[in-house]
């Protein structure tokens, strides 16, 4: 697709949204998933496309009580026949019947919802975009037809993503829905709250939210993405929490100069008040630079998420906000609120959240 004007640009959480409410109305309705058309999902790499499928599926599962299975397809590993099946002989070998593939064997209960994620479309082998087409336009592949209860999801990158990339023909296009999904730090950091990403690279992007994505990166190779930032965040959970032991393997995701810049921007959590002894409700400095006030906010937000049961802990931190410059107090609460879709209401039972709320709260809806 060359005229990305003529597509709705969205983020993962406006197009999670939004696919969420309209497979929720048609399974509300009992009405059937052809009566919406497959949607296909444009962007670049790694800016969250499959990602927010995931976050659909949970919140689609959240709003139906309905089990929903992802069955995730990397079109560009796959052959033709690893979509139609293998042909067999039939019992009197009069015929060939084909044999459906192991991805198609789907669970076609009542109670339970499938999604179909076609990804990398655009940039599979011709021979198997055209198979996958039928299965996008026709919920059919040969002699296979998919169960009334699966939807089906397409994605790929853009011819202007410098990724391989063959362009839709037109005819094929008309019958889509089509999103051209869009980098956006504010959807990735409720994302990233919600789903543990390291506090280093929490507090880096959001100190300098350019940094998420490298959108004219000089490198084919390695640069900074969402999915990039997540690789980091893997490496510091998992493998070493100090950045300079596997700056190597850092950079090796997200490139030399964000490497280096992420690196010397971490050294300021050796300013950081102890962390610890706020959640005790003791008494600490409030840091006075803006890079060691991010950094703050990402440590008490990850610290708070291993801790979200015990409300005095975070009453005590709640308390010690109050006295954090407002945007940055504001910031800290957000994260809070982003935990679990009812957090909020677990906070308005402590004290400390009705006082910040007499404080702050104007700030939470941006006034």
């Amino acid at each position: 697709m060359n005229d990305l004007a003529q597509m709705t640009a969205l983020d993962v959480d406006k197009m999670t949204e939004q696919l969420t409410a309209a497979y929720t109305a048609v399974i509300r309705s009992g009405g059937s998933f052809r009566l919406i058309p497959s949607v296909m999902l444009w962007g670049p790499p790694g800016v969250g496309k499959s990602q927010g499928v995931r976050q659909a599926a949970k919140r689609l599962e959240e709003e139906t009580g309905k089990k929903v299975i992802v069955t995730d397809v990397r079109l560009m590993l796959f052959n033709p026949i690893d979509l139609r099946g293998i042909p067999a002989a039939n019992a009197d070998r009069t015929l060939a019947v084909w044999l459906k593939p192991k991805i198609f064997q789907m669970d076609e209960s009542s109670d339970v919802v499938n999604i179909l994620f076609l990804d990398e479309l655009s940039a599979a082998p011709q021979s198997v975009q055209a198979a996958a087409y039928q299965i996008v336009l026709d919920r059919v592949i040969g002699e296979h037809r998919l169960p009334e209860n699966c939807i089906v999801i397409a994605a790929g990158n853009r011819v202007t993503d410098r990724s391989v990339a063959f362009k839709m023909p037109r005819a094929l296009a008309n019958r889509l829905c089509h999103f051209d999904i869009v980098p956006s730090f504010d959807s990735w950091n409720r994302w990233a709250v919600e789903n543990g990403i390291n506090e280093k690279v929490l507090g880096f992007l959001s100190f300098d939210r350019s940094c998420l994505f490298d959108s004219e990166s000089v490198s084919d190779l390695a640069f900074a993405t969402p999915r990039s930032w997540e690789m980091v965040s893997s490496l510091l959970n998992t493998v070493s929490s100090d950045p300079e032991e596997i700056y190597p393997m850092i950079s090796g995701c997200i490139g030399v100069g964000r490497g280096v810049e992420f690196l010397s921007w971490c050294k300021v959590y050796d300013q950081l008040p102890d962390i610890e002894a706020i959640f005790s409700g003791k008494s600490q400095p409030v840091p006075k630079n803006t890079d060691a006030l991010y950094a703050l906010i990402s440590s008490m937000t990850a610290y708070a998420r291993g801790h979200l049961e015990d409300m005095e802990k975070i009453g005590a931190s709640v308390r010690y906000a109050m006295g954090l410059p407002p945007e940055f107090s504001t910031v800290l609460m957000r994260n809070y609120m982003a935990f679990e879709r009812d957090y909020r209401q677990k906070l308005l039972r402590i004290p400390q959240f009705g006082l910040w709320l007499q404080k702050f709260g104007r700030l939470l809806n941006g006034a």
